[in-house]
């Protein structure tokens, strides 16, 4: 369960998982004229949009004590069995969060249920990630734990009939440190915080983990990963999979 998992790595997570502008003017571009948005799964507030009435729905303590001071109001409670009547938000939003849930089809049709315009879902799509260099090189369990959580992108697609789906390449020096978002700055994956805020680290044995990464460091010392991948550093933007699915809904 999405409380569970974030009970389990969400210590520390606002520190490393902080909202990138980038990716925020998407999401605000997406929500459109919503004055209302419901923000489920909401985790530490790190997307929340600005100027709006935005009420956050989020199922981890541990999350929810991290969320900053003036953030917005917060439920406990999950996506499969939202607290509010039809057609409550103008929006309902939901930040790489689908992947946690028990049931993401049933939790989206709840935001439909909730929302009187449109539902914006970021997610992933994983099959840009099996060439990320990580996977290939090191950790190559770390794509199939993607695959596991995620599923495809017809799980989210099914659940919106007619949703638009919009990709949204990963900017460099991003500021939402989760593993496949690193891919700029291979140094970051060797610090046990970092890694410690991305579930995809915490669903692979401790050996293949502790293998790849003694490999990294070592081709890091060595100057081999700049060798073969050091145009990245300076490389604007990357798709590894990342996908806004935009659901226009008619509330009543």
């Amino acid at each position: 369960m999405a409380e569970a998992t974030y009970d389990r790595i969400g210590i520390g997570y606002r520190d490393i998982r902080g909202p990138d502008p980038r990716i925020a003017a998407r999401l605000e571009a997406a929500l459109g004229d919503a004055r209302t948005v419901l923000n489920v799964g909401a985790g530490t507030g790190s997307y929340e949009p600005v100027g709006r009435q935005v009420t956050a729905v989020e199922p981890s303590e541990v999350m929810i004590a991290q969320r900053p001071p003036g953030a917005a109001p917060v439920v406990r409670g999950r996506a499969e069995e939202l607290p509010f009547e039809d057609d409550s938000f103008d929006a309902a939003m939901a930040i790489i969060t689908v992947h946690h849930w028990d049931d993401p089809g049933a939790g989206i049709a709840e935001m439909a249920r909730v929302a009187r315009r449109r539902v914006v879902v970021l997610t992933f799509d994983p099959p840009p990630l099996r060439e990320h260099w990580l996977v290939r090189d090191y950790v190559p369990g770390l794509y199939d734990a993607h695959v596991e959580m995620v599923g495809s992108i017809e799980a989210v697609t099914e659940a919106l009939p007619g949703a638009r789906v919009e990709p949204v390449p990963m900017p460099r020096l991003c500021e939402d440190a989760f593993w496949c978002a690193l891919w700029d700055r291979p140094e970051l994956h060797l610090d046990p915080g970092v890694r410690r805020a991305s579930s995809g680290w915490h669903r692979i044995e401790a050996e293949e983990a502790e293998r790849g990464l003694a490999a990294l460091r070592a081709d890091l010392e060595s100057g081999a990963w700049d060798e073969r991948y050091g145009y990245l550093r300076t490389t604007p933007e990357l798709d590894i999979g990342l996908r806004l699915v935009v659901g226009h809904v008619s509330g009543g």
